[in-house]
């Protein structure tokens, strides 16, 4: 049996191989959506005023954002099979993204993959809600924390930017890349790099899990 039952999975530049977000932006959006991000990352707005921000300018309708996604973002070659495997030996796997939700489904469907519960924020013609931030705190759109704690557990999380952050807190293993692995370091959060999902398969199949870092009060929390 392996040591966890559950692998939550971010999509945008994880189980995607692009943050399908950002190519959305630049086809559709405004140059102006990257001084978001920076001001998000700042901590100056939350997640839910800078994506609004991000995608306010935004006219095409939501066929032809999906089209345009499924054609230009394609998932990570490894992940089917990781999911396939994960299923074969009963452990859940989750998609938690907090981006903007309706290409998701989508991209997974055009990879022939089905099944895979899908945690994030809903899109619907340009007005974005946001049913899976945390009931108290309004900094994430979706709150990974929560998603975390629950998952039946043990928990690993997968991940690559600072979305991931607080979700890579309260996870049993940790799969960093690219800006989450700085992230884990400044957090003092265990983890194990990756390039793809094959690396994940094989570190799952012999590795026990450290546990949790799991502060009391998640350094993200904002209650507006």
């Amino acid at each position: 049996m392996l040591a966890v039952r559950s692998v939550l999975i971010d999509f945008d530049g994880t189980a995607c191989t692009h943050d399908v977000a950002e190519h959305l932006m630049d086809r559709f959006g405004d140059p102006s959506w990257r001084e978001w991000d920076e001001r998000w990352i700042r901590g100056e707005v939350d997640t839910r005023a800078a994506i609004r921000g991000q995608v306010a300018p935004f006219t095409a309708p939501d066929d032809e954002l999906i089209a345009y996604a499924v054609e230009h973002c394609p998932l990570d070659p490894t992940f089917a099979s990781f999911v396939a495997w994960c299923r074969d030996n009963d452990v859940a796997t989750t998609i938690v993204s907090d981006g903007l939700g309706l290409y998701i489904e989508p991209i997974l469907a055009a990879a022939g993959i089905t099944g895979v519960p899908i945690v994030t924020n809903d899109w619907d013609g340009g007005a974005l809600a946001f049913p899976n931030g945390h009931p108290e705190c309004d900094w994430c759109g979706t709150c990974k924390m929560l998603a975390v704690q629950r998952a039946d557990g043990p928990v690993a999380f997968v991940g690559e930017g600072h979305s991931d952050r607080y979700g890579a807190l309260y996870a049993d293993i940790v799969f960093a890349k690219d800006e989450l692995v700085g992230l884990c370091s400044d957090d003092g959060v265990p983890f194990m790099p990756y390039e793809d999902f094959d690396d994940v398969r094989e570190t799952l199949s012999v590795s026990s899990v450290p546990g949790p870092v799991a502060p009391m009060r998640c350094p993200g929390w904002h209650a507006g």
